[in-house]
């Protein structure tokens, strides 16, 4: 079986002559020919014609990508869980601090450009094994600079953004060409699922290495062997797929990339959404928190009332959304930027809020464990439950276009219920949010110490004397 690792580095990696071919139309185990108005099904036969690959070594491709997908996260999030040793041992503030963060953020947003036009074209698996390989090695080297050159580990953080924008932007076109319908709906759960988990154990790693080594540059020497580790498995294990070739007809010739401008102007098409998406965020940030600024100054609860009307005014305008999509584009968009703007208030809020109810030694864990949470009870699961419940009401329906919308639509109505239930729940925080934050001053301030641990004996007379004896023991 001709795989397309054969190709040189930086040479088209699916040329149609060294990939496998498709199956007849109309033999089992090969495309076929769907019926007007049906989706296109291909089983595990024909993904293996196609891709050239096993069910096995797909899902075991499908494994390693997540395994790299949790080490970028894991990388990103370790140097918030050391900053404070950063900031001490560079002797700089909180402005300088956050520069970290921004060298990387800007690396990476202008570089997931380049790598996505070259993961278009070339071979995408010796693109990130290059990409991780210099990733690893310049983390590695961040951890060696002296507390005089504050400015050489913002270029490697800046750095740090090649490795990963060669990553990101290349692995869940691989899932994409190894995968069809719900399958890969499955296997991209199961990838971003690996971001909250990286994430929680970036923070983890981070102070728990500092702590056992005594010093906070270890913690930036875990993840580049974890990323030597990553670039063998790419290398022996991942296989590049032909692109495209489980999502077209065996008779319909192979996909050739085009110019970069004509896939910009195409995708400028279907961009409407996202600006939207990106001024609503910009928009409803800073609304949350002028809005909640002012209101403190009366109200010590306004921070957790300001997210829930954010949320609780958001559900309706999300359903109305839905309910108009296929009515009315304009009227779609419309309550879309409204519902968003309302959603996007109680973002920096609650940042904010869990800062101020934890004390310092422990919000770098808080921090994991909250972005855990809400990633693990929002996008890890929701795609998969979404489209979950979009093909079970397809299922007693005729197949048709319409009734693909309208499942979809049905199920996508579920997130304004689960915004009024986030609205509900902090309401419920209001009640609480004022002798939490007294609580973790007075800690803080060393007038508060927590309780010890309860002692579950009581006293009992024994021949004129009193003795402690176990709870369980008189219950007996």
């Amino acid at each position: 079986m001709a795989g397309s690792d054969t190709a040189p580095f930086l040479s088209q990696a699916d040329d149609p002559d060294d990939g496998p071919v498709s199956g007849t139309p109309g033999l089992p185990g090969s495309l076929g020919n769907p019926k007007p108005g049906e989706p296109e099904v291909l089983d595990r036969e024909a993904l293996q014609r196609i891709t050239g690959l096993s069910p096995g070594r797909s899902m075991l491709i499908v494994g390693v990508l997540c395994y790299i997908n949790l080490l970028n996260y894991m990388d990103r999030f370790t140097v918030a869980g050391v900053l404070p040793d950063i900031e001490q041992f560079f002797s700089i503030g909180d402005s300088s601090s956050g520069l970290i963060q921004t060298a990387f953020i800007s690396s990476y947003m202008v570089l997931a450009p380049v790598f996505g036009y070259l993961g278009d074209r070339y071979n995408r698996k010796y693109l990130m094994c290059g990409g991780i390989a210099f990733w690893s090695l310049v983390t590695l080297g961040s951890s060696f600079i002296p507390r005089e050159r504050f400015w050489l580990l913002l270029l490697t953080r800046g750095l740090v953004g090649v490795g990963e924008a060669s990553y990101s932007t290349i692995a869940p076109t691989l899932i994409a060409d190894l995968f069809v319908a719900d399958q890969r709906s499955q296997m991209l759960s199961v990838f971003y699922f690996a971001i909250p988990v990286g994430s929680g154990l970036g923070y983890i790693a981070g102070s728990k290495v500092k702590d056992v080594a005594g010093d906070w540059h270890w913690a930036l020497r875990v993840t580049p062997g974890l990323g030597v580790v990553a670039v063998l498995l790419l290398f022996l294990v991942v296989r590049e797929p032909p692109r495209g070739a489980v999502e077209r007809h065996s008779d319909s010739p192979p996909l050739s990339p085009t110019s970069w401008w004509a896939d910009l102007r195409a995708l400028a098409r279907n961009l409407i959404f996202g600006l939207i998406t990106c001024l609503t965020g910009v928009l409803g940030v800073g609304l949350g928190v002028e809005i909640s600024r002012r209101l403190r100054r009366s109200n010590p609860r306004a921070d957790p009332l300001v997210c829930a009307a954010g949320l609780l005014g958001s559900a309706p305008f999300l359903f109305l959304s839905l309910a108009c999509a296929r009515g009315s584009i304009v009227a779609t968009y419309i309550f879309i930027f409204v519902g968003e703007t309302l959603l996007s208030m109680n973002w920096a809020i609650v940042a904010d809020i869990l800062l101020y109810v934890v004390i310092p030694t422990r919000r770098s864990t808080a921090e994991a464990f909250q972005i855990v949470l809400s990633h693990l009870l929002g996008d890890a699961g929701s795609p998969y439950l979404i489209g979950l419940i979009s093909d079970r009401l397809r299922r007693g329906w005729p197949p048709s276009f319409l009734s693909e919308f309208r499942a979809l639509q049905f199920s996508l109505m579920l997130c304004a219920f689960v915004g009024a239930l986030g609205g509900a729940a902090f309401l419920g925080t209001a009640i609480f949010i004022e002798s939490d934050r007294r609580r973790a001053q007075l800690y803080v301030q060393g007038l508060l110490r927590e309780p010890e641990p309860t002692d579950d004996r009581i006293v009992v007379p024994q021949q004129g004397r009193s003795t402690r004896v176990p709870l369980s023991s008189v219950l007996i």
